[in-house]
């Protein structure tokens, strides 16, 4: 049958092929993840048959089905037929995007009439094509644009000058300008539209603290050696420390009553004495369950009174939603069914070979998986109305990934704001399918990422290859996990950890005890000696940081620098360059903050030794183009101006350039290109 007599739905490619757009996540059946301001790498391979060209375009809806944005899109590679452009919605909601395909028209005819004239062929021919091109398309422009349009085809139709002078009327800067910004398009083909689901800046961009309240003004007697617990009132003194450092987001450690049975001891051992506090996530006993706070923290006033603080200081509050329970757990005796039954009638405790965790219940939702689902729902639900809006969920890979996809899809229809982080350190398809299930963002491998080759291959892939379905957060540490790295690198290796993070990804988090320097491991180990998730700990800040001895201000430096420079808020726009050592990283990160304005091109260069114990020295090779330098910013011998945010100092640099970083002083640099238009 000819294909003229094909319904259109039936047929794969329309008029112009439009193949393999991105980002499109499963087919388009899932949003690719945004948020405002940010700007989103569209992708598609485009081509027509023959030699005529093509032209691109990358179009924006809002979530209303308006357009609001349309693109040129530009050749990515050579004989690819591979196109990129950028994209930005500017607020939160349900947004499209298309890609359209189109023959140039104007392009086509230029690009033949050039070579033509220049062969002496056709060259009446060509000009006479050119004003009955110019003359068609003045048809139904504006004013202005036609008399150019008009003005350009009364030129090539003079016979009486020379044919240079008419052709040249054909490419003047008026035209060219009429031709970007409107270009003359036939045979137009849209490729589907295709989802963005645009959240809340703090989905997609934040510094994250984390602290144990219990722990925030807890007081040890030094007479009879007992603790008296931290609450939400002594820990929001301690919010004004966190919010100078600049972090957005204070995270807190489960908050619920902690189970007697099998209560775990200092260092993880399996007696725990009279004044043994627990681990946080032994969730649930006498006193309720996940609805519930432990009464030594305060009281639901209090809590929300710890909420309305942190507001005040430009922090929110996010909790951890950790599904399980301790064999006290209210849920054990009234809901039995939730649990899994070996067959000796014990209830199975949590474990992860060798790992043993008997003070908790995994939750088993095969057996009652509505009622299970409506309960958690509703316990989310309830911390929502306490003014939480951010919940970061331990071990999520645990539970059935359909739950998560109904659990976020149901809170975020009716609270759009909700934020939810998914600590799911496991395979990658897995953490990569709980990003597809709504979840905001994720923990991830950067924490055992440390080598050169390593971190290049990391940042690549999710900057680029996963973003959009999968947001990196980078934290440096957490109370399970204290590297090796962070073991036996010295203080250099804290800096070094921190300026990558803050760095290469929109999101970044600090466990506390971080900025002083805490590197001590549990003997065969991977986390820290007596440690905070069975006991109380003491920390000193201010003397620390009165003393020098506190990473406290180098912090408060790169959150500093995240807040005044943009580029470090997108997550797509990194480029990795090169050095000639093998030890030292360098990435850049560009943005145009308003977009047609390049005077407004936020452009960073973040040069890092990753070899905590030593300096190095090499020459870091730059791709010039990326960092999207104008003419005007080049001095006269060819360099340009690069200011240090770290050091403060300034220094002309070129595409190959000596740099020496010493990791016992300063092992970062983040080079802020200066611009001089």
């Amino acid at each position: 049958m000819p294909s003229k007599d094909l319904p259109a739905e039936e047929l794969r490619f329309g008029r112009i092929p439009i193949n393999n757009v991105t980002p499109v996540v499963e087919c388009g059946r899932i949003p690719a993840k945004a948020i405002p301001g940010e700007d989103l790498v569209i992708g598609a391979t485009v081509f027509r048959e023959g030699h005529d060209l093509v032209g691109v375009s990358a179009v924006l809806y809002d979530p209303e089905g308006v357009e609001v944005q349309r693109v040129r899109m530009h050749p990515v590679g050579i004989g690819l037929d591979r196109w990129g452009a950028l994209l930005r919605p500017e607020a939160t909601g349900n947004w499209t995007f298309a890609v359209e395909g189109w023959a140039d028209v104007y392009g086509t005819w230029h690009h033949n009439a050039e070579v033509k004239i220049a062969a002496c062929v056709d060259v009446e021919l060509m000009l006479a094509e050119g004003v009955a091109l110019f003359r068609s398309a003045a048809a139904g422009r504006s004013a202005e644009d036609a008399a150019v349009f008009t003005a350009a085809a009364d030129t090539l139709a003079d016979s009486g000058l020379p044919v240079e002078d008419r052709f040249a009327a054909g490419s003047s800067d008026a035209v060219l300008d009429i031709i970007d910004r409107d270009p003359i398009r036939d045979l137009v083909t849209s490729s589907a539209r295709f989802p963005l689901r645009v959240e809340r800046e703090l989905a997609g961009r934040g510094s994250w603290y984390e602290f144990f309240p219990r722990s925030e003004g807890a007081v040890l007697d030094p007479t009879t050696r007992e603790w008296t617990s931290g609450t939400f009132r002594t820990a929001a003194r301690s919010l004004e420390r966190v919010a100078r450092m600049g972090f957005d987001v204070i995270y807190l450690p489960p908050v619920h009553p902690i189970g007697t049975t099998h209560r775990k001891g200092p260092n993880n051992t399996l007696v725990a004495g009279p004044g043994d506090p627990g681990s946080p996530w032994a969730i649930g006993s006498a006193e309720g369950g996940h609805d519930a706070i432990h009464p030594d923290l305060g009281t639901f006033e209090d809590f929300d009174a710890f909420v309305d603080t942190a507001r005040e200081l430009n922090l929110e509050v996010a909790i951890d939603l950790a599904l399980q329970a301790s064999p006290d757990h209210p849920w054990v005796s009234s809901h039995p069914e939730w649990f899994t039954t070996r067959v000796d009638g014990s209830i199975a405790y949590a474990e992860n070979p060798p790992k043993k965790y008997q003070d908790i219940y995994p939750l088993n939702f095969d057996n009652d998986y509505t009622g299970l689902s409506e309960e958690i729902l509703r316990i989310v639900l309830m911390w929502i109305g306490h003014g939480v809006k951010i919940f970061r969920v331990d071990n999520p890979h645990t539970k059935p990934l359909k739950f998560w996809e109904w659990l976020i899809k149901t809170v975020n229809d009716k609270h759009p704001e909700v934020i939810f982080l998914a600590e799911a350190f496991t395979r990658p398809a897995v953490m990569h399918a709980l990003g597809m299930a709504g979840f905001q963002q994720s923990y991830t491998y950067f924490t055992w990422r440390n080598t050169r080759r390593e971190l290049e291959e990391y940042f690549t892939e999710v900057s680029s290859e996963t973003a959009a379905f999968f947001r990196p957060n980078f934290f440096v540490n957490t109370p399970d996990i204290l590297t090796e790295f962070l073991q036996y690198g010295g203080p250099g290796a804290f800096k070094i950890r921190a300026a990558l993070a803050s760095t290469a990804s929109p999101l970044w988090g600090v466990y506390s005890g971080y900025e002083l320097y805490e590197h001590v491991a549990r003997p065969g180990a991977e986390e820290y000696i007596d440690n905070e998730k069975f006991e109380y700990k003491q920390r000193n800040f201010a003397a620390a940081e009165a003393e020098g001895r506190s990473l406290a201000p180098y912090i408060t430096r790169l959150n500093e620098i995240r807040r005044s420079h943009p580029a470090l808020g997108d997550l797509q726009n990194l480029t990795v360059h090169s050095s000639t050592d093998e030890a030292t990283i360098v990435y850049s990160k560009h943005k145009q903050v308003r977009p047609g304005d390049p005077s407004s091109r936020d452009t960073l260069i973040i040069v890092v030794n990753t070899d905590p114990h030593s300096a190095r020295e090499c020459t870091v090779s730059l791709d010039l183009e990326a960092l999207h330098l104008d003419l005007q910013d080049f001095n006269e011998d060819g360099t340009y101006w690069v200011d240090d945010l770290i050091s403060g100092q300034s220094w002309r640099w070129g595409a190959h350039n000596y740099v020496r970083l010493d990791a016992h002083v300063e092992p970062a640099h983040i080079l802020s290109v200066r611009r001089n238009s």
